[in-house]
């Protein structure tokens, strides 16, 4: 398959020839992407700004129309998209197909976004004056996206941008091309008009300036690593221009002496290696008071050799493979340097032979020589996590709460008070009680404190903080 650009609604012709891989058997490539160059990149900017004077006075039924057909025509190939995604990322089958349901679940809710307008009139502090207060679009948004949640995080972008009136321009990650082909497949057969929407397949160096540059961008939501985000940070300070970041997280999951063993295990396993540990709410920080240290350690370190890793495709996987050999490298370097800091690995690290070449890691555990080393700081995004232990339950919100990053964090404890605490005193915008810290709904804010995210949070009701402008009107009667 070949996988181009959408710009001003036709698929932009030339650009760079890029293989897309298959993390899972190297044999099976999923295609070929064409990556454009700044010309292309600018093309696009110009076909956004040209529509979108027209998209931001259009009708709210007009834009509820097109977002439910996107969304309704990705849940009907709900099953077709996701062994795409599969075959191009690397996540499991079912946690791939899963991902398109909440993809189309993202442009239903945001379709009824687009209905459900607010607004104030008041009256003002002088006679005969009335005040209208308003949102209005922003115009054009830049949106670049990673590659962990392929189809669902350009769709908690996309919706909202388009429901709220603003033309867009997508960047996708560059190791996951054809999921954001197959959605601007979708988005061009839903009614929106040519250069409303525009994807661009480039580099990110090449992507990333112009958006930043162009007076036409007026706002930018990134979602990726924390190097990327400061440097978008100090370049849109500069031009004053509108900026949203979410830059992934070092989260921590409290197990506290009265929680139940069986869950708390549940909750780390899943929330630490399932999507290969690819996510930005993993668990990769596990924190256990004393009490129960020996129990769940032995049970997780089970629980953890038991899980399966292998093809993203075959039905028994539980774990697939790192999306490319760059990540593996990248979580075996910190499993190296934490030994070199005198940790120990309780299981896992290891290449495991599969019957396919692919990107395989058994996911590891790793208990540090001590809290605070390079283990419990860098986020390694892979199957990695620490396991330490702590006195009581104020010794580990204290540990937990130990890291520049704030996005999630979660107990497990039987106590009320406990859970009360933690919720409140944890510093993190996420916070999951007898939950896994990875796993969130599509209808409510998404975002983080510190350095895991800058400005407005996503998702929900309160995407309409970042993608619109508030106008205050005032008439005299």
């Amino acid at each position: 398959m070949q996988f181009r650009s959408l710009i001003a609604g036709q698929w932009w012709p030339g650009g760079t020839a890029v293989p897309n891989d298959n993390p899972s058997d190297q044999n099976d490539p999923v295609g070929t992407a064409f990556e454009i160059d700044a010309a292309g990149m600018q093309a696009a900017i110009d076909a956004a700004a040209e529509a979108a004077p027209a998209w931001g006075f259009s009708g709210p039924q007009q834009r509820f129309d097109v977002l439910d057909r996107i969304g309704a025509e990705i849940l009907a190939r709900r099953e077709e998209l996701g062994r795409l995604l599969a075959r191009e990322l690397g996540k499991t089958l079912a946690e791939s197909t899963a991902e398109v349901g909440r993809a189309g679940q993202i442009f239903k809710f945001f379709a009824g976004e687009a209905l459900r307008q607010a607004g104030q009139l008041l009256d003002s502090v002088r006679p005969g004056v009335r005040v209208e207060v308003t949102r209005e679009p922003l115009g054009v948004v830049g949106l670049i996206t990673p590659f962990n949640f392929p189809l669902a995080i350009p769709a908690w972008k996309v919706a909202p941008a388009l429901a709220f009136g603003n033309a867009v321009v997508l960047k996708p990650a560059e190791r996951t091309p054809a999921s954001a082909w197959a959605l601007a497949d979708i988005v061009q057969r839903s009614g929106l008009p040519p250069g409303v929407f525009n994807l661009v397949l480039a580099r990110g160096a090449v992507a990333g300036p112009l958006l930043v540059d162009s007076p036409q961008v007026a706002a930018i939501s990134f979602t990726g690593s924390q190097a990327v985000g400061r440097r978008l940070a100090a370049d849109c300070g500069l031009r004053l221009k509108k900026l949203q970041l979410e830059m992934g997280g070092k989260n921590p999951l409290l197990v506290l002496d009265d929680a139940d063993l069986d869950q708390a295990v549940h909750c780390a396993v899943q929330g630490a290696f399932y999507s290969t540990g690819q996510r930005c709410t993993a668990s990769s920080r596990l924190i256990v008071t004393a009490g129960i240290a020996a129990r769940f350690r032995d049970a997780l370190v089970e629980a953890t050799r038991a899980l399966r890793v292998g093809h993203a495709l075959e039905a028994q996987t539980q774990i697939g493979p790192c999306v490319d050999a760059a990540q593996r490298e990248g979580v075996e370097r910190e499993i190296e340097a934490a030994l070199a800091e005198g940790a120990e690995v309780l299981c896992g690290g290891e290449r495991p032979v599969r019957p396919t070449v692919g990107h395989f890691l058994a996911p590891a555990l790793v208990m540090p020589a001590r809290p605070g080393t390079r283990l419990d700081r860098v986020e390694a995004f892979g199957p990695l996590a620490s396991l330490t232990v702590v006195s009581d339950f104020e010794a580990g919100l204290a540990l937990a709460n130990d890291t520049e990053f704030g996005l999630a964090a979660g107990v497990c404890t039987q106590s009320l008070k406990h859970a009360e605490a933690f919720r409140r005193r944890a510093r993190a915008g996420l916070v999951m009680v007898n939950l896994p810290t990875a796993g969130v709904d599509y209808h409510v804010p998404f975002g983080g404190r510190k350095a895991s995210s800058l400005g407005s949070r996503e998702q929900g009701s309160m995407a309409a903080e970042f993608y619109t402008t508030v106008k205050t009107g005032y008439l005299l009667a």
